[in-house]
C-alpha cells in the first residue's frame, strides 16, 4: 500500500470531506479522489461510499484509517531515528585493521570511543595485502590498511582515503650485534645476514625487496613470519635480522637502527567506501583514528 494514499485516507477520516483534505494537503479535490480510488484498487476493498455530494468511509475504510495511524506513527519514528543518524553519531561501525595496526591504534581507539554514547565498534584484525583492501572496504565501514612507500596508492575514484601516519621501518638487530653500536646501518652491510621477513606481497617485504633492487643486494630470507612479535623474538634470539616498524616494535632485547641514505617506511591509511564518511558515526571513528595516530607518531 502506498503510504501517501494511506495518509490521505487518514486525513479524510479526520477532516470529513475531500475538499478539506485537499486544502490541508495542498492537493486538488480531484487528485485526492483519484488517490483514494487508487488505494481502493490496491487493497481490493471498497473504502468510501457516496454521502450526499461528498464521500464517507465504509467500515473497511474506517478500519484501515485506524491502522494507518499505527503505520504513519511507525514511519514518523523511523524518520526521527534516521534524522538522528544523519545529525549525531550513533549505530555500529565495523572496523578492520591489519594486525600490527591493531597493536598500534586499536587500544587507543577503543579507549577514546568508550566515552561516546550510542556508537558501538565491531573490530577485527585481518592479515591483508593492499590488493585485498577494496574487497574489505565492501564488508567494513573502515579498513585500516598499510602499504609500502613506493606502492601504488589506493583507487580514490572508488574509495575514500584518510592518511593516518607514515611509520618508518628500521633494521632490528639483536643486542651485541656487530652493528648495534652504529647510528645508522647500510643495507650492504647486512648482505651476509639471515633475514626474517613477512610473507611475500605484504608491505614490509615489499620494502625489503625494493631496497634490495635499489642497492643491488640480495637479502637472504630464512624465515617468513607475519606476526611481528614472533619476528622480534627470533631476532632477539639471534636467528636473523629484520625490518620492523618503529612505533610497533618494543622488545627490550632488540636494537633498532635506521637505514643509511634510504627512506624506508609504510603508510598507514584508513580506507572506506565512497560516501561512508557522510554517516556521523563513521566520520567520528575516522577523526578519532587521526587523533590516535597523531599521538603515536607524536
Amino acid at each position: 500500500m502506498d503510504v501517501r494514499r494511506l495518509r490521505l485516507l487518514r486525513e479524510l477520516a479526520d477532516r470529513g470531506t475531500v475538499t478539506a483534505v485537499a486544502k490541508a494537503m495542498s492537493y486538488t479535490p480531484s487528485a485526492v479522489s483519484q488517490q483514494i480510488r487508487a488505494l481502493q484498487a490496491e487493497v481490493g476493498v471498497t473504502l468510501t461510499e457516496p454521502s450526499g455530494r461528498g464521500l464517507r468511509l465504509t467500515d473497511a475504510g474506517r478500519m484501515l484509517a485506524a491502522r494507518a495511524d499505527e503505520v504513519l506513527a511507525a514511519l514518523d519514528r523511523a524518520q526521527a531515528e534516521l534524522d538522528a543518524y544523519r545529525s549525531t553519531p550513533r549505530g555500529t561501525v565495523r572496523v578492520a585493521l591489519f594486525p600490527s595496526g591493531s597493536l598500534l591504534l586499536l587500544p587507543g581507539l577503543l579507549r577514546r570511543m568508550a566515552a561516546v554514547e550510542h556508537v558501538a565498534l565491531e573490530c577485527r584484525d585481518v592479515d591483508m595485502v593492499p590488493s585485498e583492501v577494496p574487497a574489505l572496504a565492501a564488508d567494513f565501514d573502515v579498513v585500516v590498511a598499510h602499504r609500502d612507500d613506493r606502492a601504488q596508492p589506493f583507487d580514490e575514484e572508488r574509495l575514500e582515503i584518510t592518511p593516518l601516519l607514515r611509520e618508518p621501518l628500521d633494521v632490528a638487530l639483536p643486542l651485541g650485534h656487530r652493528l648495534a653500536g652504529e647510528q645508522r646501518v647500510e643495507l650492504t652491510e647486512l648482505v651476509d645476514e639471515p633475514w626474517v621477513s613477512v610473507g611475500v606481497g605484504f608491505p614490509v617485504d615489499d620494502v625489503l625487496r625494493s631496497l634490495a633492487i635499489r642497492t643491488g643486494t640480495r637479502p637472504k630470507v630464512v624465515q617468513r613470519i607475519n606476526d611481528f612479535r614472533v619476528i622480534e623474538a627470533l631476532v632477539a634470539d639471534g636467528f636473523g635480522v629484520a625490518l620492523l616498524p618503529r612505533y610497533t616494535a618494543d622488545n627490550p632485547r632488540l636494537v633498532l637502527r635506521p637505514l643509511a641514505d634510504v627512506r624506508a617506511g609504510r603508510n598507514v591509511e584508513a580506507v572506506s567506501r565512497r560516501g561512508a564518511a557522510e554517516r556521523p558515526a563513521v566520520r567520528l571513528v575516522l577523526d578519532v583514528l587521526l587523533e590516535e595516530a597523531a599521538r603515536v607518531a607524536g
